[in-house]
């Protein structure tokens, strides 16, 4: 068996679900061996929402799901049988193609996306939700209650460096993102 991976199309919102209705549809029909696995590609994200650090999963890929299939004899009954309970699944489209014909995805882009997806489930990404020149107060340390501009933001230390006034004078400070709140 040759599998190779695919993009199918589905409604926005809903992978997950789709996933797991396409996973049990493929049991049903015994299809299992011609369609091992269905995703849904994501990664893990940081972010602060209501002052306290979340982990969240962001999909990489809103409205489609992967699957690894074996679809190089189109005229197999088995093949059929496993697009057949594809297409049947409530919410799901078809493959990602020209003319109705799955195109796979290249072997590097399928090792880049599972490696993505592996790699941030040690270490989520981190999303700050400012940009340079935001206004910010700061709510820990020594500086807690001060109001400064951001500077500079370094998403893979998950810092931010912002510019705050004392004594007259503009000072730079360097926080985590979790120090500081958008004004």
């Amino acid at each position: 068996m040759a599998y190779k991976w695919y993009f199918v199309r589905c409604q926005s919102g809903r992978e997950k679900r789709i996933r797991d209705n396409a996973q049990n549809r493929l049991k049903v029909a015994g299809a299992e061996e011609i369609i091992p696995q269905v995703l849904v590609p994501y990664e893990l994200v940081t972010d602060m929402k209501g002052g306290r650090k979340r982990t969240v999963e962001k999909k990489l890929y809103p409205g489609y799901l992967m699957v690894q299939a074996d679809l190089d004899d189109p005229e197999d009954t088995r093949v059929i049988t496993a697009r057949n309970a594809l297409r049947s699944v409530d919410g799901l489209r078809d493959f990602l193609g020209s003319r109705g014909e799955p195109t796979s995805i290249t072997e590097a882009e399928v090792t880049s996306i599972l490696s993505r997806m592996q790699e941030s489930e040690t270490r989520p990404q981190v999303t700050i939700g400012l940009s340079k020149g935001d206004m910010v107060k700061i709510n820990a340390g020594p500086f807690d209650g001060f109001d400064g501009a951001v500077d500079e933001i370094n998403a893979e230390k998950g810092s931010v460096r912002v510019i705050v006034t004392i004594f007259g004078r503009p000072t730079p400070v360097d926080l985590k993102y979790w120090e500081v709140e958008a004004v």
